[in-house]
């Protein structure tokens, strides 16, 4: 037994891992409409939110028996089975739901233990009923099929529905309070939040009162057949109570709505998915003890976990302890809670997914379903409804620093969480199997669409955001299945030795995933502040978009020089990573567009003059991104085929070319960092000896042609270089130019002394 009671100690160790990695994914459920809002600071929602989880812990404890006989039959197997089964289910859930932490992608901790339990279960039957010569109908006996198709619905009822009413009742309320809410809160507000309160308040009850360890049966009775007791009571009681407040209080009553909504949403997380992180090792120490009671435990079938279970108050607030200082002190939790409130953003700014073509199709049917709604809609209507939808872009934005700026309002959040809170009661209370990760995920999504946060700016991005992790949610469960399944074949087979590996190669992937994340998080901190930036003049701002110009040119320079190595050294995993910096690149060229049209904005109507025209600098940065991007996909288009690399006579020639430009790079940058345009002789005897080499190039290629030292492809090849480098080139001789006129311009006017008044 010494060997299992190493395993027990095993599922223990790793139980406190899944308790900070599940939290880490969770905490989007609770957290983003009260983040996004900035309903108050993040300690103030930290703490409402930390007393929310560790009174759910204690209403977690009659779900534990899920882990138990929820997903297989126990009585099919012996106590080797299932400690093998356990064992596998936590391996699998810490390095599962690490991995969605890494890359800020919100999952189900519930689907993720249900796959993982079936897949190992699955597995370790399916052995034995191979080593029993049995048939496949025979696995079907070990298995609640039940129970996983039930969650595969609850995949899809949840998306559906959490998303349309999510949309409908935002848009109704949006229509109702408009985006200058706060009059209208003073004549509705005590109704919205009477309604809105009594639904959170029955929300706690029902979803905590089936598991409570300290609730009497008698009480839980009461709950769940006094429904509309409740509400009507807690309705007429909130309602009466938030009036008084509106008549003699300056409280802006959706803050404590918004508090109160996301406390009820940390309490249900805590009801329900404390059993996802340690129901499993808490199933596998109760193996182990009716192991230790057993004559027999190799051998024993385990039909004692069949038997009801009531976990100890003061272990489940241990667990809840655990979770919430994850809560406080996670970086990944950070990271998924950023994930949703981006999706969800009133404004433009930073888009952290890129666009697809299913997104821009499914773009595309939204614009022509909108357009025909507007044809057979009166002008009228539509008309009003506008109105109620004016200051879209305002909403919320009542701060001077763009830090501090709400991603949506309380209003939005406020919806956000009566709507998750009321889909999730009633659907317990009716016994469907909607997802509390789902439904809180895409009513936010659906309520952001209702308030016009899905622009044509940005809408292709936030689409294939939810979509992206739409279909992470089902990859859980395969990815869940599949992997639990071959751990558990592995240790069932190897044992210890099995054990050991995994642990290890556990304890090496979540390391790597750590340096991902960090290394993620700081590129996109680091494009949120160049988003976030706050300049207050003109000068200011052609200072910023001159320091981001610099730096794109040194990461071209770096770019065409591993470009030409990978190139001449046949190297296509080196030019495989190039083509990845000119991506990068790109992005970057993207950002000091952004930043142009910032300075536009900022720049006095003087210095706005027909010469000085600020879209060459946006044509110039775009041109040097894109004809990079060629140079890259020509170089490695040609190796990826096989092709011969160039001469050594083009080699010397090309690298020749690269020095030139990389001179020419190196004074442009010197220029745009000591922003000093006074003396610009060296750079245009650069860009003259460029342009003697080019005509030099192309008569030796020529020569070569006429002489057959080089073959067609070669020839295409080296031109096309040539060409895309001296775009790249005339661009910078452009850029620089246009530049110095516009810095000049704001300079000296911001700068010239002001004539004294003789008043």
């Amino acid at each position: 037994m010494e060997f299992y009671l190493v395993i027990v100690i095993v599922l223990f160790v790793l139980a406190i891992s899944d308790l900070m990695v599940g939290v880490s994914n969770d905490a989007v459920n609770f957290l983003n409409s009260a983040v996004g809002s900035k309903v108050a600071p993040r300690y103030i929602i930290l703490i409402v939110a930390s007393v929310g989880i560790l009174v759910g812990t204690t209403f977690s404890s009659g779900l534990m028996e899920v882990a138990r006989k929820g997903i297989f039959n126990p009585e099919l197997f012996t106590f080797p089975d299932i400690m093998t089964v356990f064992l596998a289910v936590m391996l699998t859930d810490v390095l599962l739901l690490d991995l969605y932490n890494t890359f800020g992608l919100p999952t189900s901790t519930t689907v993720s233990i249900v796959f993982e339990l079936l897949g190992s279960a699955v597995a370790v039957a399916a052995i034995k009923v191979f080593q029993a010569d049995g048939t496949p109908g025979d696995l079907i006996a070990y298995i609640n099929t039940s129970k996983a198709l039930a969650i595969i619905s609850g995949i899809l009822l949840s998306i559906v529905i959490a998303f349309s009413v999510g949309a409908v009742i935002q848009y109704i309320s949006r229509l109702i309070f408009t985006f200058e809410f706060e009059k209208k809160v003073k004549r509705y507000g005590a109704l919205y939040a009477g309604f809105a309160l009594s639904g959170i308040t029955y929300f706690i009850l029902v979803k905590g009162a089936k598991g409570s360890s300290f609730l009497t049966e008698d009480t839980i009775k009461w709950v769940l057949n006094n429904t509309w007791l409740i509400i009507g009571g807690g309705f007429a009681a909130w309602a009466i109570i938030f009036q008084f407040l509106i008549w003699f209080t300056k409280i802006n009553i959706l803050k404590p709505i918004v508090l109160a909504g996301t406390f009820a949403l940390a309490l249900a997380f805590a009801a329900n998915d404390l059993v996802n992180f340690i129901g499993v090792p808490l199933a596998g120490l109760s193996s182990y003890n009716f192991g230790l009671e057993s004559s027999d435990p190799i051998n024993m079938t385990m039909d004692a976990l069949r038997d009801p279970v009531k976990s100890k108050t003061l272990l489940l607030l241990l667990a809840g302890l655990i979770m919430v200082l994850t809560l406080w002190f996670s970086k990944k939790a950070q990271s998924v809670t950023k994930t949703e409130v981006n999706l969800g953003r009133q404004s433009e700014g930073f888009e952290r997914f890129e666009s697809s073509a299913l997104s821009r199709n499914v773009v595309r049917m939204m614009v022509s379903s909108l357009e025909l709604t507007k044809k057979i809609t009166p002008l009228s209507v539509q008309k009003a409804v506008n109105r109620r939808f004016a200051n879209v872009n305002d909403s919320a934005i009542k701060s001077s620093k763009k830090s501090d700026k709400p991603a949506f309002d309380l209003l939005r959040a406020s919806v956000n969480l009566i709507v998750a809170s009321v889909l999730i009661s009633f659907a317990t209370s009716l016994k469907l199997p909607l997802s509390t990760t789902y439904v809180t995920f895409m009513v936010a999504m659906g309520t952001s669409l209702s308030d016009r946060a899905w622009g044509r700016e940005s809408a292709v991005y936030r689409v294939n955001g939810v979509l992206t992790v739409i279909g992470g949610w089902f990859f859980t469960a395969f990815m869940a299945f599949t992997v639990a399944a071959i751990f558990a074949t592995t240790i069932y087979f190897f044992e210890l030795p099995a054990i050991i590996i995994l642990i290890a190669l556990a304890g090496y992937f979540i390391y790597r995933t750590h340096v991902v994340h960090k290394r993620r998080s700081a590129e996109e901190d680091d494009r949120e502040k160049a988003e976030d930036k706050v300049v207050v003049n003109g000068l200011d701002a052609i200072h910023g978009c001159m320091d981001e110009t610099s730096e794109l040119l040194s990461d071209v320079s770096n770019s065409i020089e591993h470009i030409y190595e990978g190139l001449f050294n046949e190297d296509r995993d080196q030019l495989k990573s190039a083509k990845k910096e000119t991506k990068k690149i790109g992005k970057k060229s993207n950002k000091i567009v952004s930043s142009v049209f910032k300075t536009v904005k900022l720049l006095k109507d003087e210095h706005l003059k027909k010469e000085h025209r600020y879209g060459k600098i946006i044509s110039s940065v775009q041109e040097i991104s894109a004809n990079l991007k060629s140079l890259a996909q020509k170089a490695y288009d040609h190796i990826d085929n096989n092709h011969k690399k160039p001469t050594d006579e083009q080699i010397k020639e090309l690298t020749d070319l690269y020095k030139i430009v990389k001179n020419q790079i190196e004074e442009t940058v010197k220029i745009l960092d000591q922003k000093d345009f006074s003396n610009l002789e060296e750079l245009a005897i650069i860009s003259e000896k460029f342009k003697n080499f080019i005509i030099q190039t192309d008569e030796n290629q020529i020569m070569r042609v006429k002489s057959d030292k080089s073959s067609v492809r070669l020839s295409m090849l080296y031109l096309t270089l040539v060409s895309d480098t001296e775009n790249i080139s005339d661009h910078l001789e452009k850029l620089i130019t246009v530049c110095k006129k516009n810095y000049e311009s704001v300079f000296k006017k911001d700068t010239e002394p002001k004539e004294e008044s003789n008043i």
